[in-house]
């Protein structure tokens, strides 16, 4: 595992993703990255049973962190 890569992301994500989704009432948390570079998140509060989810994590979230941190291949939900 890369942990310069991981710190990196979770800095992004405690900055830049993690206050917008808070705005709408809920949260994300970094698990882990994998050797492949997926990073791993969770995403909580009003985030698990909304039916955006998926499409805010591929289309908002994924592709803000692939555009500052290329070095990422991919965002999944642990």
């Amino acid at each position: 595992m890369d942990s310069l890569l991981l710190e990196k992301a979770k800095q992004f994500i405690e900055k830049e993703i993690r206050p917008l989704i808070q705005s709408d009432g809920g949260d994300i948390e970094v698990i882990g990255l994998t050797d492949e570079k997926v990073l791993q998140v969770r995403l909580q509060g009003a985030c698990v049973n909304c039916a955006s989810s998926a499409m805010t994590l591929a289309f908002g979230i994924e592709t803000r962190i692939i555009e500052t941190i290329p070095e990422i291949a991919s965002v999944t939900q642990a």
